[in-house]
């Protein structure tokens, strides 16, 4: 625009720039990739926190005491309903079919290595546990339920009721599975069966281990099981070279 001394500034300002807006300069345009960078990071902050809004840390869980155990709890026979709900969940997980009549031929056993994929990411809280190797000697032979597990432990409770912490790295562990199916026949038959359950052989079933019955042994490396149960859920294993204790 050009002014010249014939010209009327008043009115050119009236007519050209009054109540206009005006671009001074070009504003600074964002990139779209770094916006979506920005997106990308600024949603993996907010699930971060929001899963540490929903945990409970060392600290707090040990002022409130979330996993501690009075002596008088500390009894293994109070923990034998949790291995028994741990047997039905392994049965229910690995398909295992029911145990057969005595006057049947007894059927195939199921093959270990189709159930090594379903195993790493299992839960093992209420499993019998036991360790068969370690570089600290006073661990090994020690075993019982499992009550807890962490990223880089399991807690215990011993037939002798004693609470035991057994790290997992540098250790070998060893539990078992059943052969057979230790769900109820009416869970296996399906809703429609009204086969009855005998109640005095459910009461003495309660007090057996998977020792006590057909079973498989597994072994279990620490140092390549070092994490919490939830993480193993989505993770995806590659197998590694054993290393020899």
């Amino acid at each position: 625009m050009s002014l010249s001394e014939s010209s009327d500034p008043v009115s050119i300002y009236n007519s050209r720039i009054k109540s206009r807006q005006i671009i001074l300069e070009n504003p600074a345009r964002q990139s779209k990739a770094k916006q979506q960078r920005d997106d990308k990071r600024a949603k993996i902050a907010a699930e971060k926190a929001k899963r540490k809004a929903g945990m409970m840390g060392r600290r707090e869980a040990s002022e409130k005491g979330t996993w501690k155990l009075e002596k008088e709890q500390t009894k293994f026979h109070l923990f034998l309903p949790l291995h028994h709900l741990w047997l039905g969940y392994m049965s229910e997980l690995l398909s295992l079919a029911p145990s057969p009549p005595a006057s049947t031929a007894v059927p195939a056993m199921p093959t270990a290595a189709s159930m090594h994929a379903k195993l790493v990411k299992a839960d093992y809280h209420g499993s019998f546990m036991a360790v068969k190797q370690s570089k600290n000697p006073c661990l090994v032979g020690l075993s019982g339920i499992v009550i807890h597990e962490t990223e880089n432990a399991f807690k215990v409770v011993t037939k002798t009721d004693r609470l035991k912490l057994l790290p997992k790295q540098n250790s070998i562990f060893a539990f078992a599975v059943p052969v057979y199916s230790t769900l109820p026949s009416f869970i296996l038959a399906g809703p429609s069966s009204t086969v009855p359950l005998d109640e005095s052989d459910i009461s003495e079933a309660t007090k057996t281990t998977v020792l006590d019955q057909p079973h498989i042994e597994f072994e279990l490396y620490g140092n390549q099981f070092r994490f919490r149960s939830a993480d193993r859920a989505g993770r995806k294993f590659k197998p590694k070279e054993t290393i020899e204790l």
